[in-house]
């Protein structure tokens, strides 16, 4: 059995951050270990508070992990100030452990979630990671792109990057992955018109990470990945008032 670490924060409605990712490793038969980095009240309505922890006790989950177990990839969900970006960093910048990094910073409605010093201190993480997933959002905020053409400017700059629904069509949900010598693929799936969408692009990134450790090919785990979200939306429990959570386990 494979086993990933998952570097993220916790969702106290369990649709999103760490639980996700736990939910959505186990799904594809992988274990998760994990280092939690803030701790959120929150629902499908909203974010109602935060607790972020101190940065030397993130970096202090993350060794206890990596000294013990034989991690195989490590997915970075949410990082919500600057400080615990960089010590992050500071402890994953020499690591050959492939990086699924989900550049959380704009929610799926044009919110932003961290502060614009944490926003350049994201960027650092760019460098070290194996594929990075932002939102159309985050695709904007990052890299200044709004158009499928401009994403060629990126080659030769980073590893892999997956523009998620960057084209925001109404009947597809369609991704694009620019490899680092400015190979372009898409990756295109019927849309589910549902509003119970909390935490799919923390499943998503998790379900990349946890298929890479599973010896896929990035272009595999991709593919598998988006049926897997698709499926879990379609089959969502409809709980909550707002954004209800996805189907992880696709009961």
């Amino acid at each position: 059995m494979k086993a990933i670490l998952s570097i993220a924060g916790s969702d106290s409605c369990g649709g999103a951050g760490i639980q996700a990712d736990i939910k959505s490793a186990q799904f594809h038969g992988v274990y998760a270990c994990t280092a939690i980095t803030a701790v959120t009240a929150q629902n499908t309505i909203g974010v109602q508070g935060i607790v972020n922890l101190e940065p030397s006790f993130v970096v202090e989950q993350i060794k206890s992990v990596l000294n013990d177990f034989e991690i195989s990839a490590i997915k970075i969900g949410m990082l919500s100030n600057h400080k615990i970006i960089d010590a992050v960093y500071e402890i994953l910048k020499d690591t050959d452990i492939p990086i699924v990094l989900d550049p959380v910073a704009v929610s799926r409605s044009g919110f932003k979630l961290i502060d614009d010093d944490a926003v350049e201190s994201l960027k650092k993480l760019f460098d070290i990671a194996y594929i990075i997933t932002p939102n159309y959002y985050e695709t904007k905020l990052f890299f200044g792109i709004e158009k499928y053409s401009e994403i060629f400017d990126l080659k030769n700059k980073y590893n892999n990057i997956l523009f998620k629904n960057l084209t925001q069509e109404d009947s597809w949900n369609n991704d694009v992955l620019l490899r680092k010598d400015g190979e372009v693929k898409e990756f295109k799936s019927v849309k589910v018109h549902s509003l119970n969408t909390h935490g799919t692009g923390c499943s998503f990134s998790t379900s990349i990470a946890s298929l890479i450790a599973l010896g896929k090919s990035l272009d595999e785990a991709i593919e598998i990945s988006k049926k897997y979200i698709h499926d879990a939306i379609e089959l969502s429990p409809d709980f909550g008032k707002g954004n209800g959570p996805i189907n992880h386990i696709l009961n």
